[in-house]
């Protein structure tokens, strides 16, 4: 067979074997089967409202179907978990797979104790891909983020904030502390950071006049701080901050 010959076969196998859009969830049903029966499993399709149910002696495996993960998909599969701890979404294979988007979606059926199979078409064949097993899921806490959690919970005098809030400044632990830093520098005037972490019982005082994020603070002489034009706009802005800020009676 000459080379041309040879070229014009592979490219003719490389079409054959061109990958298939799945245009309805009903497409994953037969490819889905196959896999369940290749595993001695006895599968029928639309079981009480389950989109496909399988059988093997006392093992019951329920799997919904979908184009694509979605929202309704995850609720289809943890209202099946009344009936089976062995749940499954399954999609067709996502064509262009975001790295972040794949980790989340593994995360969220992994904590839901969900399966995900992934299912790939093409003109000649299918394949259907174990993603994930479904799982009974512990989340793991880290404890350094618990700690920085309750250290900034721990950290604000009042709950300045409304949540669910968006496009507006979140009143921190951090810009509280400023807050008072800059309220006492505007009362008594430059002040030096010892003075000023002992009289607004602030243990980092130094730090937030130093990092100065806001631009609220400048360094006068060596050692001693003063409030800066940015400030005294700051003290106005956040006026029902700095008059509801408790006085501190020790250090924090």
């Amino acid at each position: 067979m000459t080379k041309r010959g040879r070229g014009a076969l592979q490219l003719a196998a490389r079409k054959a074997e061109t990958k298939k859009m799945v245009n309805a969830e009903t497409e994953l049903y037969a490819p889905v089967k196959t896999f369940l029966q290749a595993q001695g499993f006895n599968v029928a399709g639309e079981v009480h409202s389950c989109d496909l149910v399988a059988v093997r002696g006392d093992e019951v495996v329920v799997v919904e179907l979908k184009r694509a993960f979605c929202l309704e998909l995850i609720f289809q599969t943890i209202q099946r978990q009344v009936l089976t701890q062995t749940v499954y979404a399954a999609i067709e294979k996502p064509r262009k797979r975001g790295r972040k988007r794949w980790r989340n979606m593994l995360k969220l059926c992994r904590m839901l104790g969900v399966g995900l199979l992934t299912v790939e078409l093409s003109k000649t064949a299918a394949q259907v891909h174990v993603a994930l097993e479904p799982t009974l899921y512990k989340a793991r806490i880290v404890k350094k983020k618990q700690t920085r959690l309750l250290t900034e919970f721990r950290g604000r005098s009042a709950d300045f904030n409304i949540g669910g809030s968006t496009r507006r400044k979140i009143m921190t632990a951090y810009r509280e502390q400023a807050l008072r830093l800059a309220s006492h520098l505007q009362k008594n005037g430059p002040s030096k950071p010892a003075a000023l972490a002992q009289f607004c019982a602030c243990a980092r005082a130094g730090n937030i006049l130093l990092q100065n994020w806001y631009g609220w603070f400048e360094r006068v002489t060596r050692g001693v701080y003063a409030l800066t034009a940015e400030g005294q706009k700051a003290l106005l802005t956040y006026a029902a901050v700095v008059n509801s800020v408790p006085k501190r009676s020790k250090v924090s």
